[in-house]
């Protein structure tokens, strides 16, 4: 395995397993009857990996991707096990890949980030500034930056390679993509899961302003992959501090991004080296999404 001196994981190393795919966050390994996700500790922002990694950062995914796998067992996913040791060819690396990784289901995933809007903020609120529509939804007049939206919004993008940048699609083109009875689906399962989540999230003091999900076909049905919720595919604001015409503070990389907006940098590969406190902060704000959420402390 690759740590940096911060102690991050880089890179997962296990020359006995075909790796499949090294992602911005994971590492994906091939288990013959089942697939091993390793969620490292490396970031990404505006679609470029960071040098330097967020410590603990790929457990606090795991762990709160499995905390909402549980609360919404109505949603069949791609977990089968999240205990490596259950794998005879996986116990030589359990003290690096327990907590951090899952055994998931062999499922083709659809080309599509289903993203949920509930709060107008970031880009969505930049496309309403600029016609009032976001994504093929033509909003009403008056909304101000990061107001909560009278009904959630999905606005599918594209799912881009590493290096290369999301783009944002309509529901037609996602119709042209993957077929009109896939699409239909994708799209109702991640309203009424943004929702779920949604609402359980606020009795624990913090809004989901907006937030990312995935799908695969498995046994020819539509079933949740990848990570759920995280502070990597989430925003995560506490209650308590948002007022509504400003950009509220954040429990998720908003703060790296927010820090990344400051420098002289084009958003492109490589990225700039992350200062120590930027590392510690965003670290610490992970830990607080995890244990709010989940009441686990990582």
């Amino acid at each position: 395995m690759n740590y940096d001196l911060n102690g991050a994981m880089l890179e997962s190393c296990i020359p006995e397993l075909k790796l499949i795919n090294r992602g911005k966050v994971r590492d994906i390994y091939d288990l013959e009857d089942a697939l091993l996700f390793i969620a490292t500790d490396r970031i990404s922002a505006f679609d470029v990996v960071m040098p330097e990694g967020i410590p603990g950062k790929g457990r606090v995914l795991t762990q709160i991707s499995l905390f909402w796998f549980e609360l919404m067992n109505w949603l069949p996913n791609h977990l089968v096990s999240s205990d490596v040791t259950t794998r005879p060819e996986l116990r030589s690396y359990v003290a690096d890949l327990q907590g951090r990784s899952m055994i998931v289901k062999k499922a083709k995933t659809l080309p599509v980030e289903c993203i949920v809007r509930g709060y107008l903020v970031g880009s969505g609120w930049k496309d309403y500034c600029k016609d009032s529509i976001v994504s093929g939804h033509k909003l009403r007049s008056g909304y101000r930056q990061a107001e909560k939206l009278d009904e959630a919004i999905f606005t599918p993008s594209t799912k881009a390679e590493i290096g290369e940048h999301d783009a944002a699609i309509s529901f037609n083109e996602v119709i042209e993509m993957i077929g009109e009875n896939y699409a239909t689906q994708i799209r109702e399962l991640s309203l009424k899961a943004y929702k779920t989540a949604a609402d359980y999230a606020l009795t624990k003091g913090i809004i989901v302003a907006d937030t990312k999900f995935e799908f695969g076909i498995w046994n020819d049905k539509v079933i949740l992959i990848d990570e759920v919720l995280t502070p990597d595919s989430s925003r995560f604001w506490p209650a308590d501090q948002y007022i509504p015409g400003s950009n509220p503070p954040s429990l998720d990389k908003q703060f790296l991004r927010d820090y990344l907006e400051t420098l002289d940098w084009g958003k492109t590969a490589p990225g700039p080296h992350l200062p120590d406190e930027i590392i510690e902060n965003t670290a610490a704000k992970y830990r607080e999404a995890c244990q709010i959420l989940t009441g686990k402390t990582i």
